[in-house]
């Protein structure tokens, strides 16, 4: 079984996954970020759960010594990695559609899976 720190940081990646699934029910197209001050307050918000969950994702495979990603390549880890990249180093050129489809197909898939690995990490699988 992993150590305290990689559940810790796995915890934290499940719960921004929630948030941002509780915080973006309402929002059924990318217009909804884009139409209303709310809209473009919750799009930022979005975009930093997203900037945490892939930097943690990041320090989650170095604390593994990339022995953990690799048996859940059902997920683009590479991907979510480089979205947060992307999003803090050109966050001025964020695409609004990319975020909605984002949370839209990538976020469940996501989230079912580091579940998953929680579960089996503290099995001990």
């Amino acid at each position: 079984m992993y150590d305290v720190k990689v559940l810790h940081l796995l915890d934290k990646v499940i719960e921004s996954i929630r948030i941002i699934q509780q915080r973006t029910e309402s929002i059924h197209c990318v217009n909804d970020f884009l139409d209303s001050e709310t809209g473009t307050l919750l799009l930022d918000g979005v975009c930093m759960k997203l900037i945490a969950s892939g930097e943690s994702i990041k320090n989650l495979d170095k604390l593994t010594a990339g022995n953990l990603l690799v048996y859940y390549l059902q997920i683009p880890w590479r991907e979510v990695m480089g979205m947060r990249d992307i999003i803090v180093h050109h966050y001025f050129e964020v695409d609004a559609d990319v975020i909605f489809n984002t949370v839209q197909e990538s976020i469940p898939p996501l989230l079912e899976v580091l579940e998953q690995m929680r579960k089996d990490l503290v099995e001990g699988k």
